[in-house]
């Protein structure tokens, strides 16, 4: 796998050259991007060692998976892809080993507490829509976000590394920006790199952000937490260079980094279509484009459905399609990744053609000389924080994943909270918006503040219009999902734990029929992510040995801490303690 910085019109770099160390390396990265970022420009990806030896670095781009850890300056588990790069760092390999021994090692912080009228947790597009709507409105608002610049998975805003020239360079830039823009000129107090850990009831949530432990007690509460990109164990996909197809595009389009110097994309849905295009643009060989779904061709009803709706993001999928082919990428619908190869890294990537139950047809395998592998099969909703705080929640079978059961106005089963966006369910970016804008306005609504009836007039038609469209991609986009058919038994399917499909398989014949059952005899679902990739796999193996569908309660229960922290964020030690 091989690394590089991109040059695009339009964007050029505005951070000052810094050096830091690895492993003893010089190596040179720009202030205000990420240290996955300039550790992949230089080439870098073997990041982690594992239990078992085997070697791991990012997969999922937006610090939920915990594959990207190393040492920094001594701190062990620091996330790569949300580690800022500065001047001087010494950055070292993260192993097994230091991680149980040091990250116990006790920190200290400052505590404050905080009583806003609204806390919003999330700065995409529908934590942004509902900040702006409860602020104007005159609410007191809150947002935190996990990143350091506001605008989410969708939206993927420049890193402060870089800088627009002449205005953003296309559409969802702009919007991106134009709506960070205006909740930045709002009384919004916006916290940022903020990690929320625990929620212990619709008024009581835990923040970590900055060296500070914040207990925040709103009156209301917005979760605008998004979804991240779901897991499909097939062989060789923990090995280094294999990532998810928005860890791909967060590095090309928020660092201007390429993931590699030849990169097959994968799956399901039109993000990878997008992601493909971006790297020709960026002038990276792409070997492929694998669609499981059929061509689009085939489904015309559904194309006419979309352009009736959003004609310009129809124009610009086809936009992205005219250049694939007149670029001679290999446009393989109906087709499956089955298989990554190398040693140490991504070397290569089998795909077969898939029959209309999603099995690969015998004899139609391709491989491809690759060493970066992107795949995206869609999202599950990060719905952590929702069912800890008790949000009634449905299992959607044709998405295959648990979605919160709300009102018309975005409210739950909790009255004081609103979920808006992906984190109930998922419907696209201005589903999200729009659904951030009606949970902000009814919020404000509740604590007496007057809710803007044009604003949420116009919201309610945005939703409708943008459910229209969804509906329609969908149909466009139909194609059965893998689950871990592709898996052998070799396969891990928790990757924090090391623990391979066989064992699970054994452990279920032999009486694990829950999840809890099955997590204690394999501790798969244990690891730093805590179950959000291996739990679904594991729901549907209990559910296909069982007979019993999957339900809310068929995954594991959140608790605190939602992701790992520090223990002082937890005991609230306070700076000036000895």
């Amino acid at each position: 796998m091989s690394g590089r910085r991109v040059e695009t019109a339009g964007i050029e770099q505005a951070g000052e050259p810094v050096a830091f160390t690895f492993e003893g390396r010089r190596v040179e990265g720009l202030a205000g991007e990420s240290l996955a970022a300039a550790l992949t420009a230089a080439g870098i990806v073997d990041w982690r060692g594992t239990r078992a030896g085997e070697r791991r670095s990012q997969f999922c781009g937006m610090g939920v998976c915990q594959e990207c850890l190393v040492q920094v300056d001594g701190r062990p588990a620091e996330r790569a892809c949300l580690t800022p790069v500065t001047a001087g760092l010494e950055v070292r390999r993260q192993s097994y080993a230091v991680d149980l021994a040091a990250a116990a090692e006790p920190e200290t912080r400052a505590r404050a507490e905080l009583a806003p009228d609204i806390l919003v947790i999330g700065g995409g597009p529908a934590g942004l829509a509902a900040a702006e709507a409860a602020s104007s409105a005159g609410a007191e608002v809150v947002l935190v976000d996990e990143r350091a610049s506001l605008g989410g998975q969708y939206f993927k805003p420049l890193a402060s590394s870089h800088r627009f020239t002449g205005g953003a360079t296309d559409a969802q830039f702009r919007a991106g920006l134009e709506l960070v823009r205006r909740v930045e000129a709002l009384p919004v107090r916006i916290i940022r790199e903020a990690l929320v850990w625990g929620a212990f009831g619709a008024g009581e949530i835990g923040v970590v952000a900055k060296g500070t432990s914040w207990l925040i007690r709103p009156r209301r509460l917005i979760l605008a937490t998004g979804a991240y990109e779901r897991g499909v164990p097939l062989p060789g996909w923990t090995l280094p260079g294999a990532m998810t197809t928005g860890a791909c595009q967060t590095l090309l389009r928020a660092y201007r980094v390429a993931p590699g110097s030849r990169v097959l994309v994968a799956g399901n849905g039109p993000l990878n279509l997008q992601v493909a295009a971006e790297l020709l643009r960026a002038g990276v060989d792409v070997a492929a484009l694998v669609e499981t779904a059929p061509s689009p061709w085939r489904r015309p009803a559904a194309m006419l459905a979309m352009a009736r709706t959003a004609p310009d993001l129809v124009r610009n999928g086809f936009s992205d399609l005219w250049l694939l082919r007149r670029r001679g990428v290999p446009l393989l619908h109906g087709h499956q990744l089955v298989r990554i190869e190398g040693e140490g890294s991504v070397e290569a990537a089998a795909v077969a053609r898939i029959d209309e139950a999603g099995r690969p047809v015998a004899g139609s395998e391709r491989r491809f000389a690759v060493d970066t592998v992107a795949s995206g099969y869609g999202f599950l909703p990060q719905g952590e924080l929702s069912r800890a705080l008790g949000c009634d929640h449905e299992h959607d079978p044709g998405f295959d994943q648990l979605r919160v059961a709300r009102d018309a106005d975005c409210r739950s089963s909790v009255p004081e909270v609103f979920v808006a966006g992906d984190a109930g369910g998922l419907g696209g970016a201005r589903v999200a918006q729009a659904q951030g804008a009606i949970a902000g306005a009814r919020a404000a609504a509740d604590l007496g503040f007057g809710p803007d009836a044009a604003v949420i007039g116009a919201a309610r038609a945005a939703l409708a219009r943008g459910r229209r469209f969804q509906k329609a991609l969908w149909r466009l986009y139909a194609a059965p999902l893998p689950g871990h058919a592709l898996a052998t038994p070799e396969t891990l399917v928790c990757r924090c734990e090391e623990v391979g499909l066989a064992t699970l398989q054994a452990a279920i014949a032999g009486g694990a029929a829950s999840i809890g059952a099955l997590k204690r005899r394999t501790r798969a679902g244990m690891g730093r992510c805590q179950g959000r990739y291996c739990a679904p796999v594991m729901a549907a193996m209990i559910a296909e040995a069982t007979g019993r569908a999957v339900d809310e309660f068929a995954l594991m229960a959140p608790r605190a801490p939602i992701r790992p922290v520090p223990i002082a964020a937890i005991a609230g030690i306070d700076e000036s303690a000895g």
